[in-house]
């Protein structure tokens, strides 16, 4: 039997990231020369979505998805992950353009998805992996991965990670119109849909370095989504067990 074409896409939602996006696409290219790149910008004030086209211009495997406003990762991935599963893209993956996430990992990424339906990049399976940040924020996300799996269940080391390939069937069986978050919470609830879903998740260790150029666009707000998102995990987890 003929093995199907493998059809990777990988996906970076955008907003100010103008400094960075020319080294993403270049490190995107070299790493993965079979992938289609989609840059989904939310009207970028600083020139982000001109500089996408452009690129896209020059490159036929660069696509481009610009949105009317900023209304949070979450919705700018959901939109993305619709555009994708509308095309015949077999592996899916998702990744920040501030190269935080590094592209040289992109292969390791393939590779375990021959076995696997969701492959995260982790930053803290087999050790901790994780350059230039300041303490809290380490310990924030450490404690917010500890909260996760405690009240999900959740059986992942960095179940807050960005860095992920979805295999297409995992997406379509599990959004993107299911999911409900705004901001970063998104990570978690993907996550946790695929496992719920039963399909198998394997982490990769990566090296996760801080972003060197732009601003984070992590906030209070932001952090508060989470904490909402476990708690509403936890009782639906609480709620299905009663019912088995």
């Amino acid at each position: 039997m003929r093995q199907a074409a493998v059809r990777p896409l990988v996906i970076t939602p955008t907003y100010n990231e103008a400094e960075n996006l020319a080294a993403f696409l270049k490190g995107v290219r070299l790493s993965l020369p079979a992938a289609d790149i989609l840059v989904a910008d939310d009207s970028s004030p600083d020139g982000t979505a001109a500089l996408a086209v452009r690129a896209a211009a020059e490159d036929g495997r660069v696509r481009v998805l610009i949105r009317a406003r900023k209304e949070g990762l979450g919705r700018a991935y959901a939109e993305a992950f619709a555009w994708a599963l509308r095309r015949d893209y077999t592996h899916i993956i998702q990744m920040d353009a501030d190269l935080s996430h590094d592209p040289a990992d992109l292969p390791r990424l393939m590779r375990a998805a021959e076995t696997a339906d969701l492959v995260i990049g982790s930053r803290y399976s087999h050790g901790l992996r994780v350059l230039n940040w300041p303490l809290r924020r380490l310990v924030l996300s450490r404690m917010a991965g500890l909260y996760v799996r405690l009240l999900t269940g959740l059986p992942v080391a960095d179940p807050t990670a960005g860095y992920k390939l979805f295999r297409r069937v995992v997406l379509e069986a599990v959004g993107p119109k299911t999911f409900s978050s705004d901001g970063y919470a998104f990570q978690i609830e993907t996550s946790h849909a695929a496992w719920r879903a039963g399909f198998k998740i394997t982490e990769v260790p990566i090296v996760f370095a801080d972003r060197v150029a732009g601003t984070s666009k992590l906030s209070l707000a932001i952090a508060g989504e989470a904490i909402g998102l476990g708690m509403r995990l936890f009782f639906r987890r609480l709620f299905r067990r009663k019912r088995a």
